[in-house]
Order: C-alpha cells, then structure tokens, then sequence
C-alpha cells in the first residue's frame, strides 16, 4: 500500500499542486493542503472503487480539501468562485484545447498531407484507403500520414508549451502567446 501511495504522489504531485495553487494565493498553504491530500489519499485509498477513476477520485479529494481550508480560515481568505463548479480532469482540458488548435494547423498543411491527415485521422479511414482514394502505394501514404503528424506536432510545440505527468500524458497546455496564431 505504500508503495502505491508513492506511485501516486509521483505521478500526481505536481498537478495536484498547481490545481492547488491556482486557488490558494500562499505557495506554502498549498503545499500543506497537498500534503493533507495525500494523507487522505493514504487513509481513504481502500474506498477507491474503480481504479480507472484515480485522478478524479484525486482531484475531488483534493477539492474537498482546498474547500476544508478556507471553511478553517473563513475570515482571511475568500473562497474562490472556481470551486462552487464542478472542476474537470486537466488531462480532458488539455486535450479539448488542443483539439481547437489542431483544425486551423491541419488547415494550414500542404494539400497532400491535410487530405492524408483529414482522411485518416479525422475520418478514421484505414491507411489502405487512405492510399487508394489519394493514388499511392500503402508504404506512400503511410510517409504522407506521417510526415503529416509530424509537421502537426512541430506545430503544436511551436505554438504551445506542454506539462506531461509521469506516464508522459499531457496535463497541461499553454500557448506561447505570438508564437501561435493558430489556436
């Protein structure tokens, strides 16, 4: 069970903590409540019914416990209006803002490779399709799929900066402010 809680506390840490601080103003509070957090973690991880739900189950721990605070210190501190709603997975934020930045870019690929892209990617055809409809050997349109990706990627990280957890899933996206004017 330790071991867990370990496993836990390096892959979320850090975006526990920065969920936590995005709603407390003092940097040492959040690192209390995060620590708090994991002591509830430890002591509540036997009530986890779906191993598939941690990082939910974390971050309502986690909200419940930046609530517990400002319930504790009601005179210095306001409670932000961020935790009345109902607060999302990063991960599903991330991926939601990335997914309106992807169109305009798969818009400004070269003709070739934004049909590739839109045909397989977008259209979920299989790659051998994707070959007939553009007349190309498989092999041929699987470079052009890729090097679509791969300009897409090169996009992205023009544009924006990542924040990955432990297993390298995105937590997190901001864009770079000048550097992208395609989101």
């Amino acid at each position: 069970m330790v071991e867990r809680i370990e496993q836990l506390w390096l892959e979320y840490h850090t975006g526990l903590l920065n969920f936590i601080k995005s709603r407390v103003i003092n940097e040492s509070v959040a690192e209390d409540i995060l620590q708090e957090v994991f002591i509830r973690t430890q002591t509540r991880i036997d009530t986890l019914r779906d191993e598939n739900k941690i990082a939910s189950w974390l971050y309502q721990i986690t909200r419940n416990a930046i609530v517990d605070h400002f319930r504790a210190h009601k005179s210095m501190e306001v409670l932000p209006e961020t935790l009345k709603t109902s607060v999302e997975d990063p991960t599903e934020k991330a991926r939601r803002e990335i997914e309106g930045c992807l169109e305009p870019m798969i818009e400004n690929l070269p003709p070739k490779y934004r049909q590739a892209i839109i045909l397989s990617e977008l259209e979920g055809l299989p790659q051998k399709e994707v070959s007939s409809i553009q007349g190309l050997s498989l092999s041929g349109a699987k470079s052009r799929i890729q090097r679509g990706r791969a300009m897409l990627k090169d996009m992205l990280l023009d544009c924006c900066h990542f924040e990955y957890d432990t297993r390298g899933k995105v937590v997190d996206c901001q864009d770079k402010g000048d550097a992208c004017n395609q989101c």
